[in-house]
């Protein structure tokens, strides 16, 4: 055992003379200096700590303050039979069944005023709307719009309703904080934080769009509940989010404000949506389109042409003409102009700045009423005048100004060209395009479509069209 310690001890004190003569012989003297660096090659990803330290975090508790108070849960109830199954043959139809959808709203006044998506609500039998201290109220839906899916309902509260006032979207910045308040999967006042990522998306393909897009947490169940700024005000309407699995992975959008109060303030007042047209029809500019067309921008809305009679025509307006600015708010892709123009209407004068032959003029423009629609197989057409209905010898209808190129050759083989005249739908006299729209509305989907014109030659003829 004895000799064991001491080739323990012997062992030990080998390896303290051996480190020591390293120390002392080998490594290099340099002394270790401990300082306080300035300036760190490497920062940390978050800035949470900066933000807390110099103050500047927005402040959520305030907004989210302001705003749950005036965010409810809209019920919809309607009734389905359900799809046709094999019993439904030997027993007949089943009863219709109640079935439940729900979805957020805001309140925009004390009045009680809701605003929420249309999808919401659409063929609801029955509508109610619970508060955020548990009271709930029957609604009555006073409008809809479809194109932009905002709908606007009225409780009768018995008192004075806190509610959300409206912030100008417009300018509203990427990258800005902002708050997503609903009631996703049933859950009540629920608040989510992220920031404005993109402005002016469109989903459809068709420009026919403007949404908010941020990246604040957007499930099913948020439509129709606010996206507000730090200091509480409303943004946009939370209406759609884009979803492999249905809920939320990162994306989410949302009706602009000024589109979305442009809206219920026509519902209110007219009963249905005024829409200022422009009057000209064309595409946003790339590289491919640019070096198609022969010219040198690359951002902006390239003018391909100009509806006759049109608030552009009017302007003076022509085809290769690129507009850069709609009142000061940059032009980079179509939506950005059709989303300002959402939020106008007839007799509204937009200021445009163009490029043309590469110089920069300023228009206004007075915004008209629509006069223009598409019209399933036929084309383009537009409210007819004196002079056109006289060219015609007819007494009423609307004119045709662009055949749908899948059936042009099919018209032109019949003598229907630009410019005959439409006089009658599935029976129905047709004075304007708002006929057009009102009878195509009520035809039902198994209804053939009956069109009477006349043609080049003036002779009036009549197509049927299962």
């Amino acid at each position: 055992m004895k000799k064991i310690i001491t080739l323990v001890l012997v062992s030990a004190l080998g390896g303290i003379f051996t480190l020591g003569a390293y120390k002392l012989f080998i490594q290099d003297n340099k002394p270790v200096v401990v300082t306080a660096d300035t300036s760190p090659a490497f920062l940390p990803t978050s800035n949470l700590n900066t933000l807390l330290k110099t103050g500047e975090a927005p402040d959520f508790v305030s907004a989210a303050e302001n705003t749950v108070n005036a965010v409810v849960h809209v019920k919809n109830v309607t009734m389905s039979s359900g799809q046709m199954s094999f019993q439904d043959f030997f027993y007949g139809r089943s009863s219709p069944k109640a079935q439940v959808g729900t979805g957020s709203g805001v309140i925009i006044n004390a009045d009680g005023y809701i605003i929420t998506n249309n999808h919401v609500i659409n063929n609801a039998q029955e509508l109610s709307v619970t508060l955020n201290n548990n009271k709930t109220y029957k609604a009555e839906l006073v409008g809809a719009d479809p194109k932009t899916d905002i709908a606007l309902l009225k409780i009768e509260a018995d008192e004075d309703l806190p509610f959300v006032t409206f912030a100008d979207s417009d300018t509203a910045k990427v990258g800005e904080w902002v708050l997503a308040v609903g009631n996703p999967f049933n859950l009540t006042s629920t608040v989510t934080a992220g920031i404005i990522s993109a402005k002016s998306r469109d989903l459809s393909g068709t420009s026919a769009q403007s949404f908010i897009q941020t990246d604040a947490a957007v499930n099913p169940g948020n439509s129709g509940g606010a996206l507000v700024n730090t200091n509480g005000e409303l943004v946009g309407i939370n209406t759609a989010i884009t979803s492999q699995t249905g809920s939320y992975i990162g994306y989410s959008f949302a009706v602009p404000s000024n589109i979305a109060r442009k809206v219920v303030e026509d519902i209110m007042e007219y009963g249905n949506v005024q829409n200022g047209i422009l009057g000209i029809q064309g595409g946003a500019l790339n590289s491919d389109i640019a070096e198609r067309i022969g010219v040198s921008d690359t951002e902006g809305v390239y003018v391909d042409s100009v509806v006759e009679d049109s608030g552009a025509d009017k302007a003076g307006l022509q085809k290769g003409d690129i507009i850069k600015e709609i009142d000061d708010i940059k032009v980079s892709k179509f939506s950005d102009l059709t989303g300002h123009l959402s939020a106008k209407r007839p007799n509204d004068v937009v200021n445009l700045k163009l490029s043309r032959d590469g110089k920069i003029k300023t228009v206004a423009v007075t915004l008209a009423k629509n006069e223009t629609i598409t019209m399933p197989l036929v084309g383009r057409i537009k409210n007819a005048k004196a002079t056109d209905l006289k060219k015609y010898r007819a007494e009423n209808g609307v004119k045709i100004i662009q055949l749908n190129e899948e059936y042009e050759e099919y018209w032109k083989n019949n003598g229907v060209t630009q410019g005959c005249i439409i006089t009658a739908i599935n029976g129905v006299k047709i004075n304007s395009v708002d006929d057009v729209q009102r009878v195509l509305k009520n035809k039902s989907l198994y209804e053939s479509l009956k069109i009477e014109l006349i043609n080049e030659q003036g002779e009036k003829e009549r197509y049927n069209f299962r």
